[in-house]
């Protein structure tokens, strides 16, 4: 109970780091854009964002993910590191240490480069890795636009009009990274594992651009500011409520509107679920992480070391934490709360300090993305790895055909009514299906164990001796 309990502080210590670091993000952007120059602010949050936020994360999670782990297994963790101070040498600090010694590590081990290696595309192949999993974040918006001392200030580094499209392309250059670190080694073991990693991407690559058609239809539009929408009237701006912003039906009890949003999860529940699957196997993580499978292959970085080997690692943790931000934008409100929007953005206080407003539902939207860093981590930990036959059969036998029905099946409701109200419907429907498949398999599975059963039968007299003659003997 302790170890829960300290795990629940450091939760809520990091939502506070969240709140106060996009508070600074609005109120320094606020204050560059009136000093500087108009999108000064997007400087302000490449830095802000994306080094410390995003890449601060991506570095703990390091550390989270054996903490994590070892809660699940009812294991210690990571607690031998310890600072040598007076006051710290005797205290684990929850593994903290660990996470800084690991940096260290990496920062001054040896930089081994194998003889026969192509110097070149080896040294490109942990750029190409990392670079483009690092600017995906780039056009997620983390919280509102609002103004601050007078000037508009956004939380998201490029809105470009190629919106999702973007995340594809750059999503798709990861594949050369993992292509190239696995030919250029001279190894066969990197070797093998490049062309399983390179060849698992691709696959996924066209399940993962099906499953947001039909989000693409039903907004009708490809850019992310525009998927989470905005509230009605927001801060005195006019106009009605956009994207997952609005509700598909609402009330208002003494001006507190309630409702059913439209969330993307709520009008494409296969999408979403097909989304997630088909981005988890791009990240190459547990149970999709066949190309890296140590009993079989080593992996496709097995000859790098230090800080190269590094980047490979951390990659893999930035891409969890952007595919946990890209799924709350396109499928979970962004950064909108599911009820209250509208009167939460009509208080005069929020009108008065837009700084504050954006602190709000910018710490909600890390709040969204913390759940899903924290769904991967319990992935990662409770399935066994698939065969690899069993990985391209999930994309290519099981996901591209759901991807086509999804988006059939989509225009025709979209068609019928532009509303969305009868595309929620059938969402709804989709997700009360898989509802009581997962509530009967796990009915079935306590019946088979519980005591109601009859006793298995006694083993037969020709079985005793069989089992008798291939005893050894002693």
């Amino acid at each position: 109970m302790k170890r829960v309990l300290a795990m629940l502080t450091m939760l809520a210590v990091f939502i506070g780091l969240y709140a106060v670091m996009t508070g600074i993000a609005y109120v320094l952007g606020g204050f560059v854009e009136k000093e500087l120059f108009t999108g000064a602010s997007r400087i302000v949050n490449m830095l802000i964002l994306m080094l410390a936020v995003v890449m601060g994360t991506a570095a703990l999670l390091t550390m989270a993910e054996r903490k994590w782990s070892a809660l699940m297994q009812d294991r210690i963790g990571p607690n031998r590191a310890r600072i040598d101070l007076p006051l710290l040498r005797d205290t684990a600090l929850g593994g903290i240490p660990h996470f800084l010694a690991d940096g260290a590590k990496m920062l001054f081990k040896e930089d081994h480069l194998p003889a026969a290696a192509n110097k070149l595309l080896y040294n490109l192949g942990p750029m190409l890795a990392f670079a483009p999993a690092f600017a995906l974040f780039a056009v997620v918006p983390s919280g509102p636009s609002v103004s601050v001392f007078g000037q508009h200030v956004d939380m998201v580094v490029a809105t470009p009009d190629f919106g999702i499209l973007y995340v594809f392309a750059i999503a798709s250059l990861a594949v050369y990274g993992t292509s190239l670190a696995g030919w250029s080694s001279n190894n066969k073991f990197a070797l093998l594992g490049g062309v399983r990693a390179s060849s698992q991407m691709i696959s996924y690559e066209v399940a993962l651009g099906l499953s947001l058609v039909g989000l693409m239809m039903a907004f009708s539009t490809v850019q992310l500011p525009a998927f989470v929408g905005n509230v009605a009237n927001e801060l005195g701006l006019g106009g009605e409520a956009t994207g997952q912003a609005r509700y598909l039906w609402s009330t208002n009890v003494g001006g507190f509107d309630i409702g059913i949003p439209a969330w993307g999860f709520l009008l494409q529940p296969l999408g979403f679920f097909m989304f997630f699957a088909a981005a988890f196997a791009e990240t190459k993580r547990a149970p999709f992480d066949s190309p890296e499978g140590e009993s079989e292959i080593i992996g496709y970085f097995v000859e790098y070391s230090g800080m190269k080997f590094g980047l490979f690692m951390i990659s893999e943790f930035v891409e969890v934490v952007i595919l946990a931000g890209i799924i709350t934008a396109l499928f979970f409100g962004g950064y909108h709360l599911p009820f209250g929007g509208e009167w939460l953005s009509n208080l005069p206080v929020m009108k008065e300090h837009g700084w504050l407003y954006g602190t709000i539902l910018g710490t909600v939207f890390w709040v969204k993305t913390l759940f899903f860093i924290w769904l991967q981590l319990m992935i990662r930990w409770s399935f066994l790895r698939f065969r690899y036959d069993q990985i391209q059969t999930l994309g290519w036998k099981i996901l591209l055909p759901l991807g086509l029905i999804n988006v059939f099946v989509t225009g025709a409701l979209i068609l019928w009514d532009p509303s969305l109200r009868y595309l929620a419907l059938f969402g709804m429907l989709q997700i009360g299906v898989l509802v009581a498949l997962t509530t009967s398999s796990a009915s079935k599975e306590e019946d088979t164990h519980g005591t109601g059963l009859a006793a298995p039968s006694a083993p037969t007299s020709a079985g005793v001796h069989a089992r008798a003659s291939t005893a050894p003997s002693h």
